[in-house]
């Protein structure tokens, strides 16, 4: 059964706009799991623009489901999540000028410190996902660097039209295919929305959706537990295919 992730992030920009208390992403997070997420998904960035330390720790201790903390692969989030101990680690690249984060995680280029910083979470009894392309290369990698999930990037696909979407989704079921092969379990994130979604629901070795800005778009006009609802629905369930 695929499952769905919702990130939280959005809630904790629109708190910091006015730099007060609410929305509050801990109360977000719980109607999110009443709603029938599966896992809360909460990037603490360097920069501290959404999600605060606060956050993550209020989260760890409320999370009735799973809490998936997005994370750089820094010094000093490694150690933030070796103390708070969510039960899994999504590793992503991060540059300060983004609006969000953009492609995914170079873990070919960088793999002797990845895997280094991989163990150490490992070690913590934390799962390790790696955010990557849907490239045989990255994959390859992220497997010789010891993760045990990788989240594929669905941008591309995302903001792609007619042909070069087919191109794209695709490449998704190729990178699915053999992320599964290589013993990965395989995540996918990152512009998804009720319409686009539907044909990525086809690939079968997708074990979870991680979703944020499009639920969270349609619960400022619906509710934020119909908004949970209606993606949900859309996952299909106890091997069901879309």
């Amino acid at each position: 059964m695929a499952k769905l992730g919702v990130n939280i992030d959005h809630v904790a920009t629109l708190r910091q706009a006015r730099g007060g208390i609410e929305p509050d992403p801990v109360t977000a997070a719980a109607l999110c799991e009443l709603a029938g997420a599966s896992s809360i998904v909460a990037h603490l960035r360097e920069d501290r623009r959404h999600v605060q330390d606060r956050d993550l720790t209020l989260l760890r201790a409320t999370v009735q489901t799973r809490l998936d903390m997005e994370m750089a692969a820094t010094e000093e989030m490694v150690a933030i999540a070796t103390r708070l101990k969510p039960d899994i680690c999504t590793l992503v690249p991060e540059r300060r000028a983004e609006l969000t984060t953009e492609g995914g995680l170079d873990v070919r280029g960088h793999l002797a410190p990845l895997a280094e910083r991989i163990k150490r979470l490992r070690d913590a009894g934390i799962v390790v996902s790696l955010f990557v392309e849907p490239s045989p290369e990255q994959i390859k990698a992220s497997r010789d660097a010891g993760a045990d999930f990788v989240e594929l990037h669905t941008g591309h696909y995302a903001n792609a039209r007619g042909a070069e979407q087919a191109r794209h989704l695709h490449l998704l079921r190729e990178a699915a295919v053999l992320a599964d092969a290589l013993g990965l379990g395989v995540n996918a994130g990152h512009g998804l929305n009720y319409t686009n979604i539907q044909a990525v629901t086809a690939i079968p070795q997708i074990v979870e959706y991680n979703i944020g800005h499009s639920i969270m778009a349609r619960a400022m006009l619906l509710g934020l537990e119909r908004a949970v609802r209606d993606m949900r629905a859309l996952i299909p369930q106890d091997g069901a295919t879309a």
